[in-house]
């Protein structure tokens, strides 16, 4: 079982990590930006690695020319960085589209020819009625884009089953940007632990992990 994960310093990417590196079942390669974490991440696990700027389509590329066939791929990278539309920053909103609609593209463009035939996809999105809120039209309008390009992608791919995965509010690091962590939110463990037992079975368009 060869495993790719993207944005694997993130706290989904880096609990997923593990997860899947404790069943034990074969090759797990990580990517990010952030070397230093990423190189840290892999001493723990014994997973090979490949520092990548996923906003690049080039790195991307290049990311994927160096990997053999793929058994599963997980795409955890994004990003929030809200603010009010009348205050939008272009740098805020390149970054936030990068992160969660662009690199998933490059990656579902590049990707989806190595994934093995039964190969399994994942890409992280967000409930629609949790990220309607002031502050959120990037992040809300490029999980939307995602999902949509998502659900495209399963009627190009042949044998590739591509699963939407679509947990509550997650405690991690992206709430820096926002300020605190909404009350009830569940743990990354909890999410890679969803994707761990999805990919042990037969595996659906929609993951809804519970809170």
């Amino acid at each position: 079982m060869n495993t790719l994960i993207l944005g694997a310093t993130g706290g989904i990417g880096a609990a997923t990590a593990r997860a899947l590196a404790a069943s034990g079942d074969g090759t797990l390669t990580l990517s990010g930006r952030d070397e230093g974490k990423l190189q840290a991440l892999v001493g723990e696990l014994g997973a090979a690695f490949k520092v990548a700027d996923l906003g690049y389509e080039s790195h991307v590329r290049a990311l994927f020319d160096g990997l053999g066939s793929l058994d599963t791929l997980v795409y955890a990278a994004g990003m929030a960085l809200p603010e009010p539309l009348k205050d939008a920053d272009p740098r805020h909103v390149r970054a936030v589209w990068n992160a969660n609609y662009f690199g998933a593209l490059w990656v579902l463009k590049y990707g989806l020819g190595r994934m093995a035939p039964g190969g399994r996809l994942y890409v992280l999105g967000a409930r629609p009625e949790l990220v309607t809120a002031r502050g959120f039209s990037q992040y809300a309008a490029s999980k939307a884009a995602l999902a949509r390009a998502a659900e495209v992608a399963r009627l190009e791919a042949r044998g590739v089953g591509i699963t939407l995965v679509l947990p509550p509010a997650v405690d991690t690091a992206l709430w820096t940007q926002v300020g605190r962590v909404p009350r009830g939110a569940i743990s990354a463990e909890e999410v890679a632990r969803a994707i761990a037992q999805d990919r042990a079975g037969p595996g659906e368009p929609e993951l809804r992990v519970q809170g």
